[in-house]
């Protein structure tokens, strides 16, 4: 069954909740020891209501189920975790690039090109607001996504968890229109 990509609904969050918390589950343990997955469940697999709020959020929905998700936003917040801290304040398409966040995919879905679209649809939506350049804070499953997809690295970074867990990340930023899309 072709999944269907769509704007998430207030009404998916919990489903998208369960989704995150099972991929990093599946998919953290090949980039990271157990007790940094463990945080990374408590601490990155949390869902920002305002995304889907915001209509900035997509999901790919499959037989009833959701299996994969991810998204874009016009505001000031660079990665998930609940460590962010960032204000929420609009970002300026002229000056700023808009983020890209939350991107989970169920560990059996991995591979077919779910995270491709949704960064797709972000490319479209970003560019239709007027945003020239896209910026993510990546863990490490999602470098390779992400490169494939024009994304280049800015820095590496260590994200301090609130347990106090420490997370290798990469910075990334690519522009809106790098010969068109990556479709």
């Amino acid at each position: 069954m072709e999944p269907l990509l769509r704007l998430a609904v207030p009404t998916d969050a919990p489903a998208v909740a369960e989704l995150m918390q099972s991929s990093v589950l599946s998919l953290f343990p090949a980039y990271y020891d157990q007790a940094q997955t463990a945080s990374a469940v408590r601490h990155i697999a949390v869902l920002d209501q305002a995304l889907i709020d915001d209509g900035t959020y997509y999901v790919h929905e499959a037989g009833g189920e959701i299996v994969a998700c991810g998204g874009w936003s016009r505001r000031n917040k660079l990665f998930n975790a609940s460590v962010a801290g960032a204000d929420e304040r609009l970002l300026d398409p002229a000056t700023e690039p808009a983020r890209v966040r939350a991107m989970f995919v169920r560990g059996d879905w991995t591979r077919r090109g779910l995270g491709r679209a949704i960064l797709n649809a972000c490319v479209d939506a970003a560019r239709a607001e007027g945003f020239t350049r896209l910026a993510l804070m990546a863990t490490l499953p999602g470098v390779p996504l992400y490169k494939s997809f024009g994304f280049t690295e800015v820095e590496t970074a260590e994200l301090t968890m609130p347990d106090g867990v420490v997370l290798g990340a990469v910075a990334m930023e690519r522009a809106v229109d790098l010969n068109g899309d990556q479709r």
